[in-house]
C-alpha cells in the first residue's frame, strides 16, 4: 500500500456552502440533506485511496446502508460553509462503518453527528465479502 493509501485512512474533510434547494421555507436545512452530505465524504474518502465508488460498482461490488445513526445538534442555514469529516471506524468481512462529523466552516460548532454501516452487495443485490483488493484499500498498514 502506498503512503497516499495510508495517509488517506486519516478523517478527510470536505467544505462547501450550502444551497438554497437544501433548505425549508425558513431557511434552515432539512434533516434528509445531513445524509446526503455524509454521502459525498464517504464516496469522497473513497476516491482518496485510490478508487473512485463507480470503479468500485465496475468491479461488481456494491455498497449499500445497512444501518444509520445521526444525532442533529444545530441547525444549519442557506448559505452557511459546513464541513462535513468523515472518518473509517472499521471494516469487516461485508459490512464497512463510517463516521461523520458535520460542523459549522465559520465557528466549527457541531451541527450533526452520523454513523454509518455499509454492507457489502454483488451485481443481485446479494451479501457477499468484499474483494481481498478492496478490503486492503481500507485496510491500514501497521
Amino acid at each position: 500500500m502506498s503512503d497516499v493509501q495510508r495517509q488517506a485512512l486519516e478523517p478527510q474533510t470536505i467544505e462547501f456552502r450550502i444551497r438554497y434547494a437544501e433548505t425549508d421555507q425558513m431557511g434552515v436545512v432539512y434533516h434528509t440533506n445531513y445524509l446526503v452530505w455524509c454521502e459525498v465524504g464517504r464516496t469522497e474518502f473513497i476516491r482518496t485511496l485510490g478508487m473512485s465508488y463507480a470503479d468500485m460498482e465496475r468491479s461488481g461490488i456494491g455498497l449499500a446502508v445497512s444501518d444509520l445513526s445521526a444525532r442533529y445538534h444545530a441547525p444549519a442555514r442557506y448559505d452557511d460553509i459546513v464541513r462535513v469529516t468523515t472518518t473509517l471506524s472499521w471494516v469487516r468481512s461485508r459490512a464497512i462503518v463510517f463516521d461523520y462529523l458535520i460542523t459549522s466552516g465559520g465557528s466549527g460548532e457541531r451541527l450533526a453527528s452520523v454513523t454509518t454501516t455499509l454492507i457489502a452487495l454483488d451485481r443481485n443485490g446479494r451479501p457477499v465479502s468484499l474483494p481481498a483488493e478492496v478490503r486492503r484499500l481500507f485496510t491500514p498498514v501497521a
